[in-house]
């Protein structure tokens, strides 16, 4: 379930259509050992461990496969915030995702809310959607066409760019969440807190190792940036999903999130054998 303090992904912003395009270039260079043993994220054992750390923040729970019935408006201003990734109404993503699944199973629960979907998109507004559309959410999510949908979207906009970017900049497994973290949180719009904007502020005191640079050096810099980023906002003051579980294996430089792994976030502990 989740939780008031855990907000899923609530800055996601605009532009979504612009990650894929402004997040993959560049060869893949590791030149650390530490990145060059490394599977990546996309490995399915890594990616398995990434859903669930950020599941941990997202829902203060490892079970990530719980929450593609989730659906609440967190009062973040985004509206509706839903699914696995936290899908929101005000930023695009969420309709996206309900147009796929509707492309891909025309009368499901969710495609007579289309066109308030395309009404409120940009807004916090309910218009449209009240009070049948949570409902109809949680009983499109019964639907495993709708559970692979989300899957798609979320590694469309989401998890693949942070994986190429972070290959791209010669960093390993870690290095890769800690872009995909930032990804799920902030989107990749324009704005001084987005993905890019982070990126670029780490690139302003550090190199990475694409570029002849220390990847935990460069790790660190852009986990200071993100920290900045997200105090930027209210919602997300609570940085503990970095200082307690991202720094944390930084500093113990496991760099590939070998487990046993061990983190805090909001206080609660968690585990992964």
């Amino acid at each position: 379930m989740h939780t008031p303090h855990t907000p899923i992904g609530s800055s996601r912003r605009t532009i979504l259509a612009l990650i894929g395009a402004s997040l993959v270039a560049g060869p893949v260079i590791a030149s650390s050992p530490a990145s060059a043993a490394a599977t990546g994220l996309d490995d399915p054992a890594k990616k398995e461990i990434a859903m669930k750390l950020v599941s941990s923040a997202e829902n203060s729970s490892l079970d990530w496969k719980a929450q593609y019935g989730y659906i609440e408006d967190i009062g973040d201003g985004r509206g509706y915030t839903a699914g696995i990734i936290g899908f929101c109404s005000g930023t695009h993503d969420m309709l996206d995702l309900v147009e796929l699944y509707t492309q891909r199973k025309p009368g499901n629960p969710l495609a007579g809310y289309l066109p308030a979907l395309r009404r409120v998109d940009g807004t916090d507004s309910h218009d449209g959607l009240d009070p049948g559309y949570p409902a109809a959410w949680r009983r499109a999510a019964q639907d495993q066409a709708f559970k692979q949908a989300q899957n798609d979207e979320r590694d469309r906009v989401y998890f693949n760019p942070a994986v190429q970017r972070g290959k791209a900049d010669g960093i390993g497994t870690l290095g890769q969440f800690a872009y995909y973290d930032a990804i799920v949180m902030h989107g990749n719009g324009g704005d001084s807190t987005s993905f890019g904007s982070i990126r670029n502020r780490a690139l302003g005191r550090a190199r990475p190792p694409a570029q002849g640079g220390d990847e935990v050096t460069y790790l660190n810099a852009f986990l200071d940036a993100r920290v900045w980023a997200m105090k930027q906002e209210e919602a997300h003051s609570d940085t503990s999903r970095v200082d307690t579980a991202q720094r944390v294996f930084l500093r113990n430089r496991n760099l590939n999130l070998n487990p046993p792994l061990d983190w805090q976030v909001y206080g609660d502990s968690f585990h992964i054998g």
